[in-house]
């Protein structure tokens, strides 16, 4: 089938980076995609390899596009009325609709298993009468699933810890805990911070490009006004890496004993990754993002300490407690396994389309 894969890129690169895993894991399974987005300039380092089964194509170029068999649009991004009106005439001239997914934000809140999968018709604009249907990605049985792709466990059961380490420049000592960040600007930073430069056990912070990197030396430029150069002679270490491709940003997950992330793409991989992780989530404006955390802790069934720690590093209440990954080591594993016994996205996508794929175009998409 041809899939037609709608991104508009707001910020943060999470969009983006969930349509190109899409992208790619449709592909693997013999697909043909269409990747259209408004701005792909993260895919240079991102994905610099590309993929010979993907297109990725400009968002203003389906105002003369005609549709595929699959389209999807991600995360609420609306088609261009041109396009709508392509895919009415498409149902015209087939007999039948293409299929329409909206592809929603992943919640472990109990409305996306509710949603998902239900129809929602186009009572309006120029795709009126065609039906769209909710995809909701999600942690439980009745949803949608994560990306997840087939030859995941044997990348990770042949990576080389040691040798991608150095391919970065850190050569540490085995007794040294690392810790990978990768944040917006979390009100427990600077405790963090605090907490590993005064900790007896050493830690290794490793940096990643971009918002990450300017909290962290936005903290470190406070602290040296007092202390220069802080953190020497603490037991806190920093490096600071590149842009990381999507291989690479796996790499470092597995490659540490902590992960910080954030977002929607990255938590999905530190799932993955069974070590401790942190998350941190997109703030919003109402608070909406403590339902979803509190949601996500009861699904994962953190301990309190990391229930703590979560709170504190979201801005919900109180200061972070001490780092212990050893204790949030089981539950990250035990969600792995959980989420191994469920089928994937990908596998449930395809599934979806080919069992709920629209009937005859009804009478007002026909004209």
């Amino acid at each position: 089938m041809l899939w037609d894969i709608f991104c508009k890129v707001i910020d943060n690169h999470g969009d983006i980076g969930v349509c190109w895993r899409l992208s790619v894991q449709l592909a693997s399974r013999g697909e043909q995609v269409r990747l259209w987005v408004d701005d792909a300039s993260a895919l240079q380092w991102m994905a610099p390899a590309g993929n010979d089964r993907v297109q990725v194509l400009p968002w203003a170029g389906q105002s003369t596009a005609g549709p595929g068999d699959v389209v999807v649009e991600a995360f609420g991004c609306e088609l261009e009325p041109h396009f709508q009106a392509a895919l009415a005439a498409a149902t015209r001239a087939r007999g039948r609709q293409p299929a329409w997914i909206n592809l929603e934000y992943l919640t472990a809140e109990p409305f996306a298993q509710r949603s998902h999968g239900l129809p929602s018709p186009v009572l309006a604009g120029p795709a009126a009468g065609l039906t769209k249907h909710f995809f909701h990605p999600g942690f439980t049985p009745g949803t949608g699933g994560l990306l997840r792709e087939e030859d995941l466990d044997r990348r990770r059961a042949g990576f080389d810890r040691a040798g991608w380490l150095h391919g970065q420049g850190i050569e540490l000592p085995a007794t040294t805990r690392l810790i990978s960040l990768f944040c917006y600007e979390p009100p427990g930073l600077d405790d963090l911070l605090t907490h590993c430069a005064a900790d007896p056990e050493p830690s290794h912070l490793i940096v990643t490009a971009g918002r990450a990197a300017a909290a962290v030396r936005k903290v470190v430029e406070a602290r040296r006004l007092a202390s220069p150069g802080w953190p020497q002679g603490s037991s806190l270490s920093l490096s600071w890496l590149p842009l990381l491709s999507q291989l690479d940003f796996d790499h470092l997950l597995w490659a540490c004993d902590l992960n910080f992330v954030r977002g929607e793409d990255s938590l999905v991989r530190a799932l993955w990754a069974a070590q401790p992780f942190v998350w941190q989530l997109y703030p919003q404006a109402d608070d909406a993002h403590h339902a979803k955390l509190a949601a996500f802790l009861d699904w994962l069934d953190a301990p309190a300490s990391l229930r703590s720690f979560h709170h504190a590093w979201n801005g919900v209440a109180g200061s972070p407690a001490r780092l212990d990954p050893q204790a949030w080591a089981g539950c990250a594993q035990a969600a792995r396994q959980r989420l191994l016994a469920q089928p994937d996205l990908v596998s449930q996508l395809l599934r979806f389309v080919r069992h709920n794929a629209p009937g005859k175009a009804h009478e007002t998409a026909a004209g």
